[in-house]
């Protein structure tokens, strides 16, 4: 068997690995390297490929350069061209995939043979990977690693909002491609159930039949306890300068510098407990770093927090943070702190796996890991040490001191890890069970499914529309009537909402008038409240999510005495929602309202709408991101909504993935300028006949499979 592993970003070679460098070359390159040699161990296999892309950067090793490097008798890395030579981080790569696939295909068509198997690594290189397997007719193997959808929703609840995360991390191209991969992969490779049922459960072409769990192996040549004196490893010198009792036991915690790894919280809990300070020491191996002023500014922030956090607790003497270290000194690392009676800690606040836990473990050292993710598997499967909530401080606190207090508990977790990564994480059992897995796999490719697989029983529907109340169903009595009538025939398979800048006894009232059914969504008061059809129940999350940093008060204030601004009826304010009458040739811009806002230290969504309305919401709140989570919680592809919009209110609903329409009475309004997207639909009829149009144009209900 001829296995191609397809792994795009990320600085990859095999010797050094510079982890922690950045973002994207973490445990994925690690990853993908053990696997490429580990496979090509076995007889069952005549060749592995790793495929990556060639960079040529005078920022970065020549390593990097070189179309092909060894990694042992039947493994090697293959770096095909894709788009610029210098690196790039994976966001920006999205539009270069296409180039690096083509590049890869003629380097293939000049080999003796096509591999018999594709795996692809991360979304990018599964983007590639469906399209190579097509051409090559070879079943295709996917392992993502992370998921953009799982990160969508991490980045929502801290505030952003989806414009700023797709700008960031081209959100939206990234799950496309994975709901793509997922629909085309003959098999999905997982390192942990709770990531099939937490993360892969989310997208639509969740099939659990396809996936199968194989945990990483470690390797056992490199991780392995401690055989000597501490005295003579020589990373000890490293750290011997930060502490002043360096003989102590290490509490060892070994990650990138990311906010989601938690480092802080540990770090709290060290500096707040006198008890484990006389315990321990604190050994933070956070990446490496040069100059904190250069680094990105993620990785700054949080070094510059860690540091900041030793100062606020005096720390000095007890903790090391060291600025660098070498791949290899990594073991050694581990088998320091193994041989000072330490604790390794991952308190991270998820971990799709956790492979510093298994090398932790090899090397003897205890665990005390989160409880969100893949530590739940690996201390289930090696009882080597205990789960905590990364949030509660008391329990990481009790935990570390039972551990480190009582020398026949760590000596029995010590053991118990010993044994159990031999027997549960070893790369032999990896590529073992890997192949036993891949080898069934059927020789040729199918095609792209025609519709979408069988929805799972807590799946609603699996497309919907969306549409204001005033500016697109009211204003034509005949178009409203036929509108509601197709809605009618396609609610098995739709689900119907409104989105509406009214209040929900206001807005049930206009429906009531003009027979327009309840809808099984109607997201009210401009995306601040959102009622389900039963009963018209409110979501209480959603108050909460948008309650983040509001400060109705304080806005109310700041917005007193502006010329040209007035408040609203009674009727038209909410706790929410803030909202005045506007006039323009009066009042400041919005440009400058918002600056002034700023200026306060205050975090809204100032909406302006038909050049005479001003609403401020909270930060969170906007009919497009509650609609967004609509989506999200009702697992309805953003690519299969339809939005009819009529105002500037509207636009955050009609940009990225969504299918929209502007009707014709809104053409020349502040709509206008959306003319150009590829998504948005201009109909050439007004009001409830344009959004028919919209439907015809889609031919939106075609394809709509009824959900039983």
């Amino acid at each position: 068997m001829y296995i191609c592993l397809i792994s795009v970003h990320g600085l990859i070679r095999g010797h050094d690995l510079e982890l922690g460098r950045d973002a994207d070359t973490g445990g994925q390159t690690k990853y993908v390297v053990d696997l490429a040699i580990a496979l090509g161990e076995r007889e069952e296999v005549s060749q592995v490929d790793l495929v990556t892309r060639r960079v040529v950067d005078a920022d970065i090793s020549d390593d990097y350069a070189e179309p092909l490097e060894t990694l042992s008798p039947k493994a090697r890395i293959v770096r095909a061209d894709g788009g610029p030579r210098g690196y790039l981080p994976k966001e920006t790569l999205w539009d270069h995939l296409d180039s690096f696939m083509d590049n890869l295909l003629t380097w293939f068509n000049d080999q003796p043979s096509m591999p018999d198997v594709i795996h692809s690594h991360y979304a990018d290189a599964g983007y590639v990977g469906v399209r190579l397997s097509h051409l090559l007719g070879v079943p295709l193997v996917h392992t993502g690693h992370s998921l953009g959808r799982d990160k969508r929703q991490r980045l929502l609840a801290k505030g952003l909002t989806h414009e700023e995360i797709d700008k960031r991390y081209n959100i939206d191209r990234r799950i496309d491609a994975e709901e793509e991969v997922l629909a085309n992969a003959d098999l999905v490779i997982t390192s942990t159930h709770n990531e099939i049922e937490e993360q892969y459960g989310l997208y639509n072409y969740y099939q659990p039949e396809r996936m199968a769990v194989i945990p990483p192996g470690t390797d056992l040549t490199q991780f392995y306890p401690p055989k000597r004196s501490r005295d003579s490893v020589p990373f000890a010198k490293s750290l011997a300068r930060f502490l002043q009792q360096p003989e102590k036991p290490i509490i060892l915690a070994l990650s990138r510098p990311d906010e989601r790894k938690n480092i802080l919280t540990l770090l709290e809990v060290y500096g707040e407990s006198s008890q484990l300070q006389k315990a321990a020491n604190l050994v933070i191996v956070a990446g490496n770093r040069d100059d904190i002023r250069e680094m990105e500014s993620g990785p700054q922030s949080v070094i510059t927090d860690i540091l900041m956090m030793i100062d606020l607790h005096d720390l000095y003497g007890h903790v090391a943070v060291p600025k660098r270290h070498l791949a290899r000194e990594v073991p050694e690392i581990y088998r320091l702190a193994a041989m000072s009676k330490g604790v390794f800690v991952n308190p991270a606040l998820t971990e799709p796996f956790g492979l510093t836990l298994l090398e932790a473990a090899a090397s003897g050292l205890p665990l005390i890991a989160t409880e969100n993710g893949g530590p739940v598997d690996i201390i289930g499967n090696c009882h080597n040490g205990l789960l905590v909530d990364p949030l509660d401080k008391q329990a990481i606190r009790r935990s570390l001191l039972q551990i480190l207090h009582d020398n026949d508990h760590w000596q029995w977790f010590s053991r118990n890890g010993l044994n159990g990564v031999r027997k549960h994480y070893s790369w032999k059992a990896h590529a073992s069970k890997y192949l036993t897995c891949v080898q069934p796999l059927p020789a040729g490719h199918g095609r792209l499914p025609s519709k979408p697989p069988k929805s799972l029983p807590h799946r609603y529907r699996e497309r919907a529309i969306f549409t204001d109340l005033d500016q697109n169903l009211l204003g034509n009595p005949s178009g409203l009537k036929r509108f509601i009538e197709v809605v009618r025939e396609n609610r098995k398979c739709a689900t119907f909402g409104i989105a509406t800048g009214r209040r929900l006894d206001d807005a049930l009232s206009v429906m009531k008038k003009y027979d327009i059914p309840i809808p099984d969504v109607l997201i009210a008061s401009l995306g601040t409240r959102i009622y389900y059809a039963q009963g018209l129940s409110m979501d209480v999350f959603w108050n909460e999510h948008i309650d983040h940093l509001w400060q109705p008060q304080r806005v109310r204030r700041v917005m007193a005495g502006l010329p040209g601004i007035a408040p609203q009826s009674v009727r038209e304010q909410s706790y929410f929602k803030i909202a005045y009458h506007y006039d323009p040739s009066k009042a400041p811009s919005v440009d400058e309202i918002n600056t002034l806002l700023h200026k306060e230290e205050l975090t809204c969504n100032v909406v302006h709408a038909f050049g005479q309305y001003l609403d401020i919401l909270p930060s969170r709140a906007s009919k497009g991101q509650a609609l967004r989570y609509v989506a999200q919680r009702w697992d309805i592809p953003l690519e299969n909504i339809l939005v009819a919009g009529g105002s500037g209110a509207d636009e955050d609903m009609m940009r990225g993935n969504t299918l929209a329409v502007v009707v014709a009475n809104r053409h020349h309004e502040e709509l206008s300028h959306m003319i150009d997207h590829e998504r948005i639909y201009f109909a050439d009829q007004a009001h409830a006949l344009g959004i028919l149009e919209a439907i015809e144009h889609y031919d939106f209900f075609k394809s709509c499979n009824v959900t039983v």
